[in-house]
């Protein structure tokens, strides 16, 4: 059973930035992918960005440029790097890792965006 620590969230001014981890243990690391999702209070999670077990990304539009995903197998941890924050994006951030016979969520990490 894969366990996934989330780390990294806080309180950031506008503008400002953020980096969160995702490490997880239990499990190997590479043989997953992964993504980070965010949930914002009275909306649905919905997906920010992913990261194949190639190491491909995709993210959202609403971040494409702002974000990055990036993944450390050596270290198994998964990173999402977040650039000029917005106050819309206020939520609690989760990472996700999945493959054909399983799917495990770390437990959230909250980012607030506000001066």
């Amino acid at each position: 059973q894969a366990q996934l620590v989330v780390s990294g969230g806080g309180l950031v001014q506008p503008g400002g930035s953020l980096r969160l981890s995702c490490a997880a243990s239990g499990t190997r690391f590479s043989f997953y992918d992964m993504g980070w999702y965010r949930q914002a209070p009275g909306k649905q999670r919905e997906l920010v960005a992913r990261i194949s077990r190639g190491g491909g990304t995709n993210c959202a539009d609403s971040v494409k440029g702002r974000f990055t995903i990036s993944r450390d197998n050596a270290n198994n941890t998964m990173y999402l790097q977040m650039n000029s924050l917005k106050p819309e994006e206020t939520a609690r951030y989760y990472c996700n890792i999945r493959s054909v016979n399983n799917d495990f969520w770390g437990q959230g990490t909250q980012v607030t965006v506000s001066s």
